[in-house]
């Protein structure tokens, strides 16, 4: 089981909710650490994950999800609801690139993901989810590239595909249509001349 499956099973299969996605991050700066905090818990790996209660009204949250060298298990640490989360930073939307903020009403963090297109389909989904779930007060994304929020993001372009492949099947069938019609009234003209054929026949 990769890592994210098992955080999807420890953390959030408990409480009734389901992952949708998780970026695995590292600081881009070093917090400060007050002197007294010092002796910590060592080395950790650290995921920001998005996930939605199972139950409606639905709600959506961002968990940092942690775990610590030496131990197989996580431990969840902060949380935010998606409501709190006031911009997203690509940093760069001209290149891929791992490294990204967050915004939130009450924190800031700067993050870089393991990698760039790890971060790319983890902004996907979030950009997709605030879609769906907030009504108002959606955040900001900026310094995205075009493929994170227009239409070429992996849940669009299966939209788009749909669809297109919808419409190419109702071309098909209204293109069959019209050659049936089109078959149809030759049929008739044919049907017409023979009758008419026939009846001159008939007459000599």
């Amino acid at each position: 089981m990769n890592a994210k499956s098992a955080i999807s099973k420890e953390i959030f299969a408990p409480h009734d909710e389901r992952m949708l996605g998780a970026v695995q991050v590292k600081r881009r700066t070093k917090k400060k650490i007050p002197f007294l905090a010092t002796g910590g818990q060592g080395e950790y790996l650290t995921y920001i994950c998005l996930s939605v209660t199972n139950k409606k009204p639905v709600q959506a949250s961002i968990t940092k999800v942690k775990q610590f060298e030496g131990s197989t298990s996580f431990v969840r640490r902060t949380q935010w609801m998606l409501e709190q989360l006031r911009q997203v930073n690509g940093i760069d939307p001209n290149r891929d690139s791992p490294e990204f903020d967050l915004l939130f009403e009450n924190a800031f963090d700067q993050w870089i993901a393991s990698t760039a297109s790890e971060k790319c389909t983890f902004f996907q989904v979030l950009h997709h989810t605030c879609q769906r779930y907030l009504t108002d007060k959606k955040p900001e994304f900026i310094n995205c590239q075009s493929k994170i929020i227009g239409g070429n993001s992996i849940l669009h372009s299966a939209a788009d595909s749909v669809t297109s492949a919808v419409q190419k099947a109702s071309q098909a069938l209204n293109e069959r249509g019209e050659r049936l019609g089109r078959a149809e009234e030759k049929t008739e003209e044919l049907k017409n001349s023979a009758q008419q054929f026939a009846e001159t026949a008939h007459k000599v």
